[in-house]
């Protein structure tokens, strides 16, 4: 076997998946092994190469999946929405939420929230979903006074924007981000089915109601890198030079 046979493989593969939707199953490498005549290592390494060039999408103890990456857009002008954010992008976005806790505010949140330590608010917990495959873990913070029964409101609708605006009565806008490539933690690693050592990306965010000005919502989140490409847009580029 040649040096360049995994490529070879990769090249086939590449092909024949470039008309199946996002989400498909990919071979195994026993099937790919057994199919091209070759060793796991060389079906190994034409996966591998698939994932390098961001074709396919592997999960620690799932399988090996057709990936679709989009671009996700972060400006002032969009909604703070991965709902409306991915389905713009011209995918199918769907939440779960993990877990919905009345606490009291940490200190780090509070300077955030511009609360005061120890006030009441939620923290939620979710898992975000592009073409059903799992892309992203995120963290929120929300105080109970803009909202007091979120946790029975996000059971019935899993857009947590659509929530504020209407039991809050608010209009959040993107105030503040901060986008940074890193190493998530174990736990998040090993909900996301990363492998020990990839990056994600790491999106932290403030929103504020557009009427008021008072910061509604932080979060931080963590989206796998083969999921999307975040595209952070300044909005006043062309105000800035007319």
């Amino acid at each position: 076997m040649t040096s360049t046979r995994y490529l070879e493989i990769a090249d086939a593969l590449s092909a024949e998946l470039s008309d199946a939707a996002p989400g498909t199953r990919v071979a195994s490498e026993n099937e790919i092994a057994a199919r091209f005549g070759v060793g796991r290592a060389a079906s190994r390494a034409a996966l591998q190469e698939l994932e390098r060039r961001l074709v396919v999408r592997r999960v620690q103890g799932v399988g090996t999946f057709l990936n679709r990456r989009i671009d996700y857009r972060i400006s002032e002008r969009m909604p703070p929405s991965w709902h409306s954010t991915v389905a713009a992008a011209g995918a199918e976005p769907r939440a779960i939420v993990k877990s919905v806790d009345r606490v009291p505010m940490p200190c780090d949140v509070a300077e955030r929230l511009d609360r005061a330590p120890g006030d009441a608010v939620h923290r939620v917990i979710r898992e975000f979903y592009i073409d059903e495959l799992l892309a992203c873990r995120v963290h929120e913070w929300i105080p109970v006074a803009e909202v007091s029964e979120l946790d029975l409101a996000l059971h019935v609708v899993d857009s947590l924007d659509v929530v504020l605006r209407q039991m809050g009565r608010v209009e959040p806008v993107r105030a503040w981000c901060r986008v940074s490539l890193d190493a998530p933690t174990p736990e998040v690693a090993r909900v996301l089915g990363m492998e020990p050592g990839l990056l994600a990306w790491q999106v932290d965010s403030l929103s504020r109601d557009a009427t008021s000005g008072r910061p509604v919502m932080c979060s931080t989140s963590w989206t796998r890198v083969d999921a999307v490409r975040i595209v952070v847009e300044m909005d006043n580029f062309e105000e800035n030079n007319a």
